[in-house]
């Protein structure tokens, strides 16, 4: 996908995350979209603490194989296993093709954790995709401890 295309997702997935707030708080209002061959087959954002992360929402709302899908996460996809499942580890189960992420999470339990198990899986990962409007918007809400 061109540059250009990948700016749109990604502006649609922090529309998405716009959506979290403020229900998730005091988690990062994130969010997730799928595109298939060009065309976006799902959404998701993150939900109140405990329940579904975006990439989850997203994952849960489409039932397809996700061969040759991309996911658009405005945030680096958690690495660990906290009151939810690793996103990361969600995305190498299901098989996503490839993942573009908005911005690294700065949390000290991800902090490029995530990026790295994606790409030890084969998932293609590309990063600071319309990275200066993600943290304007998400720079508040990170975990800065």
């Amino acid at each position: 996908m061109s540059a250009e295309q990948n700016n749109k997702y990604m502006r649609i997935a922090l529309e998405q995350s716009k959506k979290a707030l403020p229900d998730c708080l005091p988690n990062p209002p994130v969010g997730c979209v799928l595109v298939k061959e060009g065309k976006i087959i799902s959404y998701g954002y993150t939900k109140a603490p405990g329940e579904n992360h975006a990439e989850a929402e997203a994952l849960n709302n489409y039932s397809g194989s996700l061969e040759g899908v991309s996911a658009y996460v405005t945030l680096e996809p958690c690495s660990f296993h906290g009151r939810t499942p690793s996103c990361a580890t969600s995305f190498i189960e299901r098989q996503i093709s490839e993942v573009y992420i908005g911005i690294k999470d700065i949390d000290p339990r991800n902090n490029g954790k995530g990026v790295t198990r994606l790409k030890a899986a084969g998932i293609k990962v590309t990063e600071n995709v319309l990275s200066e409007s993600v943290i304007q918007f998400l720079n508040p809400y990170l975990n800065k401890s």
